[in-house]
């Protein structure tokens, strides 16, 4: 396996390498911000004198308002190419993020998580495309991995900064510092170049996005990729967003500790990204997915009914290995099954409604967690979540090795037709 991370890890140029550290950055700076409420939403709810439930409910809005983002700049990206579009949105949701420093009440900063869901929208799709349009076709697996664990790391830097700041400064020093490592990634959005796929497809094909979708393929692989999407989500947030919650208020443990157990199954999420990813390559998108969903499923009863600081680790550890290494093998399977002309629009849109379909997840594991405790809402909710992954990857179809700016990924047309099958 360490030779096939070898591999595909070498070789590239400063261009691709640029384009990888400029999606990469805005991708950690994006998890960043969000899990910033996650870890402090209790204390944030303390001093602005609202429910849990309500509080949990600023994640869900966060969410609801992705889609709008990926679909605002997914077209401009597609119409103008993906560079400006991209530094755009990291400069909309950065001073959006710093304002939440100031927000006087809880409605000040339930519309500035609003505000920052549509720039955290436009984020992913767009750094997908640009990064795996420019790395070659044989290395995406492990720079997919790579890329996506971009969340986990924006998630482990939020823990480590809430030890550093959270103390001497509270939840608003947290939000005022994400300003400086976003203006970072800015900064390196700056020096990449334009996508060459992009401009080969504008050469080729003109198509307005809404003539694409009158191909049924097309529509087709869209509505399935929505609803793999809504269970990689509810996947994802529903074992990481209740979770320090359930460590500090379940088990009644301090909230450093809560805090040295998400930098501890971090690392593992970083972990099975990249190592899944770049395993893609060899196994195959969906078959790897499968394979991390299920050795997920094995590791549910240890991850929900674990009490001691040593078993939380290790449980947690291994629980994000899976998820994350499932979620490593997406920015290269969504690109790879979208047409050239959408590329900006189509993964990031569907990547998004299945995060708006999945937003309710923190609210009602809360839900569960007040009637029957936090094992109960988190076991309920992840064990279907699994078995529909498995299922529809089971049944879906992916482009594994599929050359962008080809006949076959130009749509529609009848090689279109013939490579975009749902």
């Amino acid at each position: 396996m360490l030779n096939t991370v070898k591999e595909q890890a070498a070789g590239l140029t400063k261009d691709q390498r640029n384009a990888f550290v400029a999606a990469y950055l805005g991708w950690v700076m994006d998890a960043f911000d969000y899990f910033l409420v996650v870890l402090v939403y209790s204390e944030i709810a303390d001093d602005l004198h609202v429910s849990l439930t309500d509080m949990a409910f600023l994640t869900t809005a966060t969410l609801v308002m992705r889609p709008i983002g990926a679909f605002v700049f997914g077209m401009w990206a597609d119409r103008r190419g993906r560079r400006v579009p991209l530094m755009v949105d990291v400069a909309f949701y950065s001073i959006v993020g710093f304002a939440c420093a100031f927000a006087p009440n809880y409605a000040v900063l339930l519309v500035l998580r609003l505000l920052y869901g549509i720039g955290m929208g436009g984020e992913w799709g767009l750094g997908a495309a640009l990064a795996m349009e420019k790395i070659p076709t044989a290395r995406r697996g492990f720079w997919s991995g790579l890329l996506q664990s971009g969340y986990s790391m924006g998630y482990l830097l939020a823990a480590v900064a809430f030890y550093a700041i959270e103390p001497a400064f509270g939840w608003r020093g947290l939000f005022a510092f994400s300003l400086l490592p976003a203006l970072v990634a800015l900064w390196v959005r700056s020096r990449v170049e334009e996508s060459e796929v992009w401009e080969k497809s504008v050469k080729l094909n003109r198509t307005p996005a809404y003539q694409v979708f009158k191909n049924p393929a097309v529509l087709r692989r869209f509505v399935y990729l929505v609803a793999l999407m809504t269970a990689f989500n509810w996947m994802s947030h529903g074992t990481q967003d209740i979770y320090p919650t359930f460590v500090k208020k379940g088990l009644d443990l301090s909230a450093d500790t809560s805090v040295a157990i998400a930098v501890v199954y971090n690392i593992g999420a970083i972990i099975g990204g990249v190592l899944l990813g770049a395993y893609s390559e060899r196994l195959g998108r969906r078959r790897t997915i499968m394979i991390a969903a299920g050795a997920g499923l094995v590791i549910v009863p240890f991850f929900v009914l674990s009490s001691t600081v040593g078993w939380l680790m290790l449980s947690s550890f291994l629980m994000q290995v899976c998820v994350q290494g499932a979620w490593g093998v997406i920015p290269a399977h969504l690109t790879e099954m979208s047409p050239d002309s959408i590329r900006g629009f189509y993964p990031g849109v569907t990547y998004q409604l299945g995060n708006l379909i999945a937003a309710l997840n923190l609210p009602i594991q809360e839900v569960v967690a007040e009637h029957h405790g936090y094992p109960a809402a988190m076991a309920w909710t992840v064990v279907p979540t699994f078995a529909v992954v498995i299922l529809l990857s089971a049944i879906g179809k992916e482009a594994k090795g599929i050359r962008f700016g080809s006949s076959a990924t130009q749509a529609p047309s009848a090689a279109a037709t013939g490579s975009v099958q749902p």
